[in-house]
C-alpha cells in the first residue's frame, strides 16, 4: 500500500524546510561576521598606522628640542647671545650644593605637619 502525502505529519514535511533556513542562517550569519571582522582589522590597521606616524613625528620633535636645548646650554650662545651682560662662569665659592632630601615614609607624608620652624633664641624669652 502507497502512502499518502496528505496523512503525514506536518512536522515531517517542514523538516526539510527548516533544515534549510538554519543552514541558511548560519552561512549568511557567517557572512556578516567574516565582513564585522575584516573591517575591525582595517580599522585596528588604520590606527596603527597613525600611532607610528605619530611616535615618528615626536621622535623628530623630540630630537630637534634635545638638540636645540643643547645649543641654547653651551658657552658659546650664551656669550654669543647676551654679551653686554658681563657673564662669567661661577666660581666654586658661588655654587651652592644642596643634599638630597630622605625618602619620607607614606604615613609621614599623609600626616599634618608644620613646615616651618623658627629657632628659639634666649635673648627673646
Amino acid at each position: 500500500m502507497s502512502k499518502n502525502r496528505k496523512n503525514q505529519a506536518a512536522a515531517i514535511r517542514f523538516g526539510p524546510v527548516i533544515k534549510v533556513l538554519l543552514l541558511c542562517s548560519l552561512f549568511c550569519g557567517s557572512a556578516v561576521g567574516f565582513v564585522w571582522q575584516k573591517s575591525q582589522i582595517y580599522q585596528l590597521g588604520k590606527q596603527i598606522n597613525e600611532v607610528k606616524s605619530r611616535l615618528t613625528r615626536l621622535k623628530t620633535d623630540n630630537k630637534n628640542l634635545t638638540e636645540q636645548l643643547s645649543s641654547l646650554r653651551s658657552v658659546v650662545a650664551l656669550d654669543h647671545g647676551a654679551p653686554g651682560l658681563g657673564l662669567a662662569p661661577a666660581q666654586p665659592m658661588q655654587i651652592v650644593r644642596l643634599p638630597e632630601p630622605a625618602a619620607v615614609p607614606a604615613e609621614i607624608k599623609n600626616s599634618t605637619r608644620q613646615l616651618a620652624v623658627r629657632p628659639a633664641d634666649a635673648t627673646t624669652q
